[in-house]
C-alpha cells in the first residue's frame, strides 16, 4: 500500500480572514473615517463633503497630526510630551515676531529672504529646545511626564512674555504661501502620477527583498491590490481636491515628513531600537542598545517636528497669539492612541496616527458645521479618547 504525500495548499480565504484579523484596528479607523463622513454629510444636506469643505478638513489636521508624526515616536518608546502645543505655540510667535518686528528694521524690503530666516530660525528653536527636554529625560533621568509638564507651563510663560499679551501679526505674503497655498491642479496631477509609480515600484523591492531574505512572499495579487487600493485613493484624493483650488501645500509637507519618519522608524537601528525600548527595556539594554542616546534622538526629533509645525501655525493663522498651541497636545495624543499608538509602548505606527488624527479633525469640522456648542465637542473627544484607550488594552491582552 503506497502513500502519496500531498503538500499543502494555501487557502486564500483563510489568509485573508488571518490578515483581517491582524489588521482588525487599520481597518476598524478607516471604516469609522467612513462612517463619520457619510453620516455628517447627510446631516448637512452634502455640504460637509463638498469639495471646499473637503479640502480644509485636511488642511486644519496637518499641524497636529506634524506634532503626532513624533508623538508616535514618543509614546513607543513608553514615554509622553505634554508640551509639544505649546513648544509649537512659543515658534510660531518667534516665527511671527521675527516677521513682524525684527526683520523689517534689520533687513528691510527682503520679504522673501527674511521669511526662509524666520523659518529657520522657528525650526532651530523647536530643535534645540528638543535637545534641552531630550538630555533632561534622558541623561538626567527626570520622569518624562514632569518635565514636559514643567515645560508646559514654562513654555506658556514665554508665550505670554513675548507676545506681551498681545497679537502679532505675520500674515506676509511669502509666509502664508506654507499653510494657506495649493498647488495648480496640472502640478496636482503630476504628483498623483509620481506616488502612484513609485507605490508600485516600492511593491516591487519589497517583494525582491523578502525573496533575497527567506521571508515568506504573499501571493501577488494580493500586493497588487492592496498597492492599486492606495493608488486609487491617492488619485481620488487629487482629483476632489482638483474640483476647489488643487492641493494644499500642507498637505504635501505632512505627506513627505510622514512618509520620511514612516520609512526612519521602520528601515533604520534607530526606529528599530526605538520599538525594542518600548517593548522590552531590560531586554534591549541586556542586548547593547544605548537607550539613553535613542532616547534622547527620539525627543530631538519631537522637538524639531514642534519646529514645522509651529512654522505652520504661524503661516496659516498669520499672528502669533497668547493662546497659540493651546490644547494641541491632547489632539497630538489622541490621533495616536486612536491609531493604535499604545499607551503601555511598544506598539504604534505613523500611518495610523494620520488616519487617528483625520478622524479627529473630520469629528471636529462635522460638529462645527452642525452647530454644536464647543463643550460638548471636548465631552465627544473625551470619550473617544477613553474608548479608543480600552480598544487598545482589550485588543493587547488579547494578543
Amino acid at each position: 500500500m503506497s502513500v502519496t504525500s500531498t503538500s499543502p495548499t494555501t487557502n486564500p480565504l483563510s489568509d485573508f480572514a488571518k490578515r483581517l484579523r491582524a489588521n482588525f484596528q487599520t481597518y476598524a479607523l478607516i471604516v469609522a473615517t467612513v462612517i463619520i463622513w457619510v453620516g455628517f454629510s447627510v446631516w448637512s444636506g452634502g455640504t460637509y463633503l463638498g469639495a471646499q469643505n473637503f479640502s480644509n478638513i485636511f488642511r486644519q489636521m496637518t499641524i497636529t497630526a506634524l506634532l503626532s508624526v513624533g508623538m508616535v515616536l514618543v509614546i513607543v518608546t513608553g514615554h509622553i510630551d505634554l508640551s509639544v502645543g505649546k513648544l509649537a505655540g512659543f515658534v510660531s510667535v518667534v516665527v511671527a515676531y521675527m516677521q513682524a518686528t525684527y526683520w523689517p528694521k534689520v533687513l528691510p524690503g527682503h520679504e522673501l529672504l527674511t521669511t526662509i530666516l524666520s523659518v529657520l530660525i522657528g525650526l532651530a528653536v523647536g530643535a534645540l529646545y528638543g535637545v534641552f527636554q531630550g538630555y533632561v529625560i534622558a541623561h538626567l533621568r527626570v520622569p518624562a511626564f514632569i518635565v514636559t509638564l514643567g515645560s508646559f507651563w514654562i513654555l506658556n510663560g514665554a508665550i505670554l512674555l513675548r507676545t506681551a499679551g498681545k497679537t502679532i501679526p505675520a500674515n506676509q505674503p511669502f509666509l502664508s504661501v506654507i499653510a494657506q497655498g495649493y498647488l495648480s491642479p496640472l502640478v496636482g496631477w503630476i504628483v498623483a502620477i509620481f506616488v502612484v509609480g513609485l507605490l508600485f515600484i516600492t511593491m516591487f523591492i519589497s517583494r525582491r527583498r523578502k525573496v533575497k531574505y527567506g521571508f515568506d512572499l504573499p501571493p501577488i495579487y494580493q500586493d497588487l491590490t492592496r498597492t492599486a487600493f492606495f493608488a486609487a485613493l491617492v488619485v481620488a484624493y487629487v482629483f476632489y481636491v482638483n474640483q476647489y483650488n488643487g492641493i494644499q501645500i500642507p498637505v504635501l509637507l505632512l505627506a513627505v515628513i510622514a512618509v520620511a519618519v514612516a520609512y526612519i522608524s521602520n528601515n533604520t537601528r534607530f526606529g528599530r531600537y526605538a520599538y525594542a525600548i518600548g517593548g522590552n527595556r531590560e531586554a534591549t539594554r541586556l542586548s547593547g542598545v544605548n537607550i539613553r542616546g535613542n532616547i534622547f534622538m527620539v525627543f530631538v526629533l519631537m522637538g524639531f517636528l514642534c519646529g514645522v509645525s509651529g512654522v505652520t501655525l504661524a503661516s496659516y493663522v498669520g499672528y502669533g497669539t497668547i493662546a497659540a498651541g493651546t490644547g494641541y497636545e491632547l489632539d497630538a495624543i489622541a490621533a495616536c492612541i486612536l491609531g493604535g499608538t499604545s499607551t503601555l509602548g511598544g506598539i504604534g505606527t505613523i500611518p495610523g496616527a494620520m488616519i487617528g488624527g483625520l478622524i479627529m479633525a473630520s469629528l471636529t469640522t462635522g460638529l462645527q458645521i452642525m452647530n454644536v456648542a464647543p463643550a460638548w465637542q471636548y465631552v465627544l473627544k473625551g470619550l473617544v479618547l477613553v474608548l479608543a484607550v480600552y480598544v487598545d488594552v482589550y485588543f493587547k491582552k488579547n494578543r
